[in-house]
């Protein structure tokens, strides 16, 4: 059957996989470029004047989408072989209409830097993954905080003001809105402190990037950062990190198939509370620093009953918890999941259910799962990005035949994610109906 590959922002509202389980995954596999990293860099690129080159950029839906608002905006972009050029000198504030952020969520990390750079922002509300209520009361509580005057109403992000360097206290750990706070900031001159803000490792990256800018920063890695902004930001090139999510995801898609990985370019400190999750569950597995080498061997594992609750960095990855949730089928006895964040981030349990998974749902945050439970193949669908690669994942220990629906929440998140898989041995077919 004929493969399609994409190549752009259009979405192929009916594309799917086909995937054939019962094969243990063997080989090795480099890790993309991180995906929530990629977003809030190339937001960052409308601090300076100039061009921003960021290297090792995943090729997905929503940086496609991201660099589409920016030309909507002025900018001229180019996409080559996991390089993005951006010039933003003919850059302008204005208006962001629905057809643009309606594609994604993370283009609210735009509203800071054009707020700093040009002392107005406004959008329509973004949109993204179906994940519960997600509301932007922080992102705007930071801008009231730098001074900004907040004239939105139902249909509108709006922002005004010439911003200062102030104190701000996040009113909850939000990653996005730290970003924001930490993108308008490096332009503002002065000391900006932010209180209680998000750690993750894409956080951090936006940190490093905006000190190669100029800008001075202490505190990354904590819930205290600390920025001495300037007005002259000058543009750069930056080397993104790698993604630990997708190294999270082929990690455990060794486990479920009872194969061995070799995953290339894995930063552990980044997976420290998933690696202790995956020895707590009798998963083997080794790691060179040297060589940033993760090995995982599932062939040797024998999968146990645990308990694993999402929370902010350095606590369990909230997107890796669908993928342990499949592992968890696998697994002897009862475990159980505890949800922090989303509340809409269950719903991949029911599609489990239909693939004879063994699950009670305790309520929209908590659920236990009994395992070792077969599963058999079935049509499920894509409810989320994380969700998407937890059911790939299903369908690769699946007897039978698994046909997973809206791929395209997938391809927003995950770098050729079929592909990859292939190379290790899968059988997995990207089909445009």
């Amino acid at each position: 059957m004929r493969e399609v590959r994409y190549n752009g922002p259009s979405l192929l509202m009916d594309t799917l996989y086909r995937i054939v389980g019962g094969t243990a995954l063997r080989g090795d596999a480099t890790i993309s470029g991180s995906k929530n990293a990629a977003l809030p860099l190339i937001a960052g690129s409308v601090l300076c004047s100039g061009e921003t080159v960021i290297e090792n950029v995943p090729d997905l839906r929503d940086v496609r989408a991201l660099l589409e608002i920016l030309e909507y905006l002025g900018a001229e972009t180019s996409f080559q072989e996991g390089t993005v050029r951006i010039r933003t000198h003919k850059l302008q504030s204005k208006p962001i209409p629905a057809e643009y952020v309606g594609k994604l969520r993370g283009s609210i990390v735009l509203l800071g830097p054009l707020l700093a750079r040009f002392g107005v922002a406004s959008m329509a509300y973004p949109g993204g993954c179906v994940l519960g209520k997600r509301p932007v009361d922080a992102h705007a509580s930071v801008f009231e905080q730098l001074g900004a005057e907040n004239t939105s109403h139902d249909d509108e992000l709006h922002f005004q003001g010439t911003l200062s360097a102030a104190h701000v206290v996040l009113p909850e750990f939000s990653v996005t809105a730290t970003e924001n706070a930490i993108l308008a900031a490096a332009l503002i001159p002065g000391e900006t402190r932010i209180d209680l803000a998000a750690a993750e490792p894409h956080v951090q990256e936006v940190c490093r990037f905006v000190r190669a800018m100029g800008a001075q920063i202490e505190g990354i890695g904590t819930h205290t950062v600390t920025i001495h902004g300037r007005g002259d930001l000058r543009c750069v090139t930056h080397t993104l990190t790698s993604d630990y999510l997708e190294a999270g995801a082929l990690a455990m898609a060794a486990v479920v198939t009872g194969g061995k990985v070799r995953l290339h370019g894995v930063e552990r400190d980044h997976l420290l509370s998933f690696l202790s999750v995956l020895s707590r569950m009798g998963v083997e597995w080794r790691f060179d620093p040297q060589e940033k080498l993760l090995f995982v061997d599932g062939e040797i594992s024998s999968l146990r009953s645990t308990k694993v609750q999402s929370n902010i960095f350095p606590g369990f990855p909230t997107d890796l918890l669908p993928l342990v949730g499949v592992a968890m089928t696998q697994a002897n006895d009862v475990s159980r999941i505890f949800e922090c964040l989303f509340e809409g981030r269950m719903a991949y349990l029911y599609e489990l259910e239909k693939m004879g998974a063994h699950i009670e749902v305790l309520n929209s945050h908590q659920a236990l799962i009994i395992g070792p439970t077969p599963l058999r193949g079935r049509t499920v669908a894509s409810n989320d990005i994380r969700a998407g690669a937890a059911m790939v994942l299903a369908g690769l220990c699946a007897e039978g035949e698994t046909t997973v629906t809206d791929i395209r929440y997938i391809e927003r998140g995950y770098d050729r994610f079929d592909e990859k898989l292939r190379s290790l041995g899968a059988k997995i077919e990207r089909v445009e109906s």
